[in-house]
């Protein structure tokens, strides 16, 4: 029966519809490879067990009397612990939230998956507040990687990489700022989508939308699969009036790539990769020629600013605002990774003469971007793969996750692939990246591509 969990979630709910297996009978396979992988992973908070059982019989009385809700009906999907979950407590990792009341409702985008028939099951691990490129706090500790739990899934999506590379979810939701879905994936061997800036609505989602880098994050769904995260988004779109900054852009499917213009680059001026990534860019970049794809090598001019403008427009204040949120909320101490985080931003205190400027850089290097005339950008999605635990914020270290800030700042979709694997047997993901709206661009690039899962399953956990 483990052998299901190596299929997509789609592929899982269309065994369901031909009446292979039942819902319950798939939960139950889900619930029980939790169950032998979490022990080494900490990657789930809360197993929710015995309301999941009870979706999937309900869902399996609904099969039987012909009624169907879509490609993941009856399939099992994870949250992130930053989005509310009906009758669970959403802490986003801090102390000031451990002992909140559970929540009255579900996110905006847990309703829709749940109205589209799929079945929630475990909410994952994360960072203080979200702010680390590690997944570790002081409520549940550190999450370590499937394919060497000696490093990091990453973050601050990680619980979310982790459980769902280790089989444990066939697909997620999670959120990203600065590459919090796209790091841990190219981490964790797995798939993630991060939208257009206005794609998808963030109700429900803790901290919640609001404030200066409102225009920097996303929700975005995480899957084994990139067949996953075309067959999700559809179910995901839409405003819910309540989130202002959703914009209602047509859908459109992902096609082929015959004839789309490529541009790929390997380093981005501000951290070298290693030798390995490079040769998975290239690797891919080939790949697409094969597939038709119009490919050159180029970089775009101001791109290796996006480090240095991606911590001006997160810390004009030196991260004092952060450090009064979690005060306010009761979140003393919070964990040294966030502490790092705060005093990296110390460097980027200004005034508000030069948070105007800020803001004059950050509207050059969008209309740089935009007058790129490409139709994709391929590079890697970090400088590393999966680091030791505690390591992430090392300067050097932290640099290297300038590649996925490049797409907070610009807005545009970009999607983390795995593509490769280190000579440690560590993953390596290429990143595509497609103009605003164009989802379907970047989601077409990632299927041409290949098949995403890595030929080796995570050694750690999966004998």
């Amino acid at each position: 029966m483990n052998q299901i969990l190596d299929l997509s979630g789609a592929a899982q709910g269309r065994l369901i519809r031909e009446g292979k297996i039942s819902s319950l009978e798939l939960v139950e396979t889900h619930l029980a490879r939790i169950e032998e992988v979490n022990p080494r992973l900490n990657a789930v908070v809360e197993v929710l067990a015995e309301t999941a059982r009870g979706a999937a019989r309900e869902t399996d009385l609904r099969h039987a009397a012909g009624a169907l809700r879509g490609p993941f009906d009856g399939v099992p999907f994870s949250i992130k612990d930053s989005m509310e979950v009906a009758g669970t407590v959403c802490t986003a990792g801090t102390l000031g939230y451990r002992n909140a009341p559970p929540s009255a409702r579900d996110a905006t985008l847990v309703h829709r998956l749940r109205a589209a028939g799929a079945i929630p099951i475990a909410r994952t691990n994360l960072p203080d507040l979200l702010f680390a490129f590690e997944s570790d706090n002081l409520i549940r500790g550190r999450t370590n990687n499937p394919y060497d739990v000696t490093r990091t899934p990453g973050g601050s999506s990680g619980g979310e990489a982790a459980l769902i590379a280790a089989g444990g979810s066939p697909l997620g939701l999670g959120s990203d700022c600065a590459g919090s879905v796209r790091l841990p994936a190219h981490f964790c061997g797995i798939a993630a989508l991060k939208p257009t800036s206005g794609r998808l609505a963030r109700t429900g989602h803790v901290p919640p939308a609001g404030g200066w880098i409102e225009a920097l994050w996303q929700i975005g769904p995480m899957a084994r699969h990139v067949e996953d995260l075309a067959a999700v988004m559809p179910i995901l779109l839409g405003g819910d009036g309540c989130d202002r900054t959703v914009v209602e852009m047509p859908w459109r499917e992902p096609a082929g790539v015959r004839g789309m213009r490529v541009a790929f680059f390997t380093d981005n001026g501000i951290a070298s990769p290693t030798a390995e990534t490079v040769a998975a860019v290239r690797r891919a970049a080939r790949a697409l020629v094969e597939a038709g794809a119009l490919v050159e090598e180029r970089r775009p001019s101001g791109i290796e600013r996006s480090y240095d403008l991606e911590m001006k427009l997160i810390g004009p204040d030196g991260g004092d605002g952060l450090r009064t949120f979690a005060t306010a909320i009761g979140s003393v101490p919070t964990h040294p990774l966030l502490d790092g985080w705060l005093a990296k931003l110390e460097a980027y205190r200004t005034d508000v003469a030069g948070l105007t400027q800020y803001w004059a850089e950050w509207d050059e290097f969008r209309a740089d971007l935009c007058a790129f005339p490409y139709d994709v950008l391929l590079s890697p999605v970090c400088a590393n793969p999966a680091l030791p635990h505690g390591t992430s914020i090392e300067d050097a270290n932290f640099r290297g996750f300038s590649y996925t800030m490049t797409y907070n700042l610009t807005g545009w979709p970009a999607l983390a692939v795995p593509y490769a694997q280190s000579a440690e047997g560590l993953p390596i993901g290429v990143q595509i990246a497609a103009r605003p709206w164009r989802e379907d661009v970047a989601l077409a690039v990632g299927l041409a591509l290949g098949p995403t899962t890595l030929a080796s399953r995570p050694n750690s956990v999966c004998p």
